[in-house]
């Protein structure tokens, strides 16, 4: 029995669109900036402690902003990266430069399922920062009172079924009480394989009655 619903965000309540044509390109246009003006700060500085560690390598900032463009290049999701897009974003939000991209029906079920009882929860590789930035100055307004909490990589790879048995032990639910929404196979698979129930979102694409998991066209088909 249904108890409670994690949902990804890109391709499933949000447009891929609006994730790399205007939020990633925004934080690659503004990211050697953000770091030349706020390199000393001590958040800002622990991030770019993390990515050097990751990159293996004693780079300076200068350096170190080449490689968060690869990385961004390369679409990597390296969690410091996806921490300091967040604050990026952060500033794209606030100065009135895009609001969050949510999909009619996922606004609306969303709303719905809150009211009926239900528990929802985000698993996105963005940061949980990020996502809060996108739910809280949507098109719709703040929808953040919705959710209950949110998961970014911290917890581990959207590919992993450890990382869906970590999130049920932090919701404290048997996994097959939870419903996870995504537009990605894998990360379906990850999450059967962990013990929850699913649903593929195929958005732009003809449903499969023969496909692995059970394909909607949008949030409104989910028979909850």
């Amino acid at each position: 029995m249904t108890k409670a619903i994690l949902t990804d965000i890109e391709g499933t309540t949000s447009s891929l669109s609006f994730v790399k044509d205007v939020l990633f390109p925004y934080a690659r246009a503004h990211l050697a900036d953000f770091v030349r003006q706020h390199g000393r700060e001590s958040e800002i500085k622990a991030l770019l402690d993390d990515a050097r560690q990751i990159a293996g390598q004693a780079l300076d900032n200068e350096q170190l902003i080449d490689q968060f463009t690869d990385w961004i290049d390369r679409d990597q999701k390296v969690t410091p990266l996806k921490s300091l897009q967040g604050l990026i974003w952060q500033d794209g939000y606030r100065q009135g430069a895009f609001t969050g991209h949510v999909y009619p029906d996922a606004a609306e079920r969303l709303k719905h399922w809150h009211a009926k009882g239900y528990a929802l929860y985000v698993y996105s590789s963005g940061s949980v920062y990020a996502q809060k930035l996108l739910f809280g100055h949507s098109e719709y307004g703040d929808l953040t009172p919705l959710f209950s909490g949110y998961f970014d990589t911290h917890i581990g790879s959207k590919q992993e079924a450890a990382s869906y048995q970590a999130i049920a032990r932090q919701l404290q639910l048997p996994a097959a009480d939870i419903l996870f929404l995504s537009d990605i196979e894998a990360e379906l698979n990850a999450a059967r394989a962990a013990g929850f129930d699913t649903y593929w979102l195929v958005r732009d694409h003809a449903i499969d009655q023969q496909a692995a998991h059970r394909q909607v066209k949008d949030f409104a088909a989910i028979p909850l």
